[in-house]
């Protein structure tokens, strides 16, 4: 048995979290050796000075986690770790939370070992212009071809002349909402939207306003009705499942804000960062609005989050605009990582990679529907993450903390809201950010918190 012991002045409420967390860090540091066997759990309450139930509570967290084991009769001991291959995940955030609140899609070592490839094709394909060249119509032409094909797949018809190659699709969201809506102006979104937008247009000078939305997305009449503001020059709008309700916008509810935005003579400022990865989506707003669509689109969240890079297409009106933010905001997208993503796309590596991802979500998914089937959520088999009101008298902050507090981090619905109507507490969990073993342990968690009485955190470590 050993001689290391919890320190009882350092324990903190709940008591049985913060005993787990003391054992799991004299396990992580080599202060319990694999196979050490631990105090009978009444020895250890009356050493202590708590409940026979705490301590059980305590070893019940460290089975659970995976870092020791009960034998019946025999006592509970320190798990034996051997050294296992490497994960089918690249971890981001090492440690022992389980990481559920940022949106990313799945990623195994495959995709690690496509891009080694492919930098080792560019090391000896590389262009002279894409290494050499400072002047972006130097270097795009190609490229630009190259992203109709790719707009196609998306549902969108635009001419090489109408596309930017942008890095990323945050790029593409700011240089349209620069040429659209002058500083001073407005533009209306979804009142539960993209959760940059709202300091973005600040930084921006543009004034943001969240409109209705119901379980087909934003609401046309309350668009109509909006735009009597004649500062109104451009509505943003997420479609097709990105958007933190999950919700993809029918064909005719599309058609309903292309007529409004015509009516008006408004921007429509399209974000449809999956791209083709939704299946047997209605076509983009851009198609039944094209001559006033600037519609942003990218890789970083269907193929792989390295490949920073997206395709902003604007309609004749807009592209002189679009050229001249794009050139004082970022002068250009990064050549090299373009190289990458006209190859794919022409050599079918990026639709390849798409379809894969498309199967991972779909069996997370799976797993969601099965570990929270007494929990009402929203969601989509291609999104790649899921919404949970909160019910009864939960408040996202507590209900976020006693999440922390067990091991998984989740991200507070009051991040994504734009309207100041009435509010129902909410949380986004991601579905591609881990392991599929992960994923499903941290939703068993989310399910038991939602399923249980809620209780206040007192005080968090």
């Amino acid at each position: 048995m050993t001689l290391w012991r919890p320190d009882p002045a350092s324990l903190r409420r709940p008591a049985y979290l913060s005993l787990a967390e003391q054992f799991a860090h004299a396990i992580h540091d080599g202060r319990l050796a694999s196979g050490t066997r631990l105090p009978p759990h009444r020895k250890l309450a009356d050493e202590l000075k708590l409940s026979v139930q705490t301590v059980s509570r305590a070893y019940e967290e460290l089975i659970r986690r995976g870092l020791i084991s009960g034998e019946i009769g025999r006592g509970s001991f320190v798990q034996t770790h051997r050294k296992e291959p490497d994960p089918p995940f690249l971890p981001e955030r090492p440690g022992e939370v389980i990481d559920l609140s940022i949106l990313k899609p799945v990623c195994e070592p495959l995709h690690l070992e496509r891009l080694k490839q492919a930098l080792a094709w560019l090391a000896t394909e590389l262009p002279a212009s894409s290494a050499l060249s400072f002047r972006p119509n130097m270097v795009f032409p190609r490229h630009r071809a190259v992203a109709v094909d790719w707009l196609k797949l998306c549902g969108v018809a635009a001419s090489p002349l109408n596309i930017s190659l942008t890095n990323g699709a945050t790029s593409g969201m700011t240089v349209a909402l620069m040429s659209a809506a002058p500083p001073g102006s407005t533009v209306v979104t979804e009142a539960i939207g993209h959760h940059t937008l709202v300091p973005l247009a600040a930084y921006l000078g543009i004034h943001l306003k969240g409109l209705p939305i119901d379980a087909n997305g934003l609401v046309p009449e309350a668009l109509d009705e909006a735009c009597g503001d004649a500062q109104i020059r451009a509505v943003f709008v997420q479609p097709s499942v990105v958007n933190p309700t999950a919700t993809l916008m029918s064909e005719k509810r599309r058609q309903e804000i292309a007529r409004v935005a015509r009516k008006h003579d408004i921007a429509i400022i399209e974000n449809d960062v999956l791209g083709p990865l939704v299946e047997g989506r209605a076509p983009p707003l851009a198609a039944f609005a094209p001559e006033r669509t600037l519609y942003v689109t990218s890789f970083t969240k269907i193929i792989v989050p390295g490949l920073r890079i997206g395709y902003l297409a604007a309609p004749d009106r807009y592209v002189a605009a679009v050229a001249n933010r794009h050139l004082v905001s970022n002068w250009m997208a990064t050549p090299m990582v373009a190289e990458i993503a006209s190859k794919w796309v022409a050599d079918g590596t990026a639709v390849e990679l798409l379809e894969w991802q498309r199967a991972a979500l779909r069996r997370r998914h799976a797993i969601a529907a099965e570990v929270l089937a007494k929990v009402k959520y929203l969601g989509h088999r291609d999104s790649l993450h899921i919404w949970v009101p909160l019910p009864g008298a939960r408040t996202e902050e507590g209900f976020v903390a006693q999440a922390r507090l067990q091991g998984v981090a989740i991200a507070p619905g009051t991040s994504f809201r734009i309207s100041d109507a009435p509010w129902q507490p909410a949380v986004r969990i991601s579905v591609g950010s881990t392991t599929e073993a992960e994923f499903r342990a941290g939703l068993a968690v989310i399910a038991r918190l939602l399923l249980a009485d809620p209780e206040p955190v007192l005080l968090a470590i």
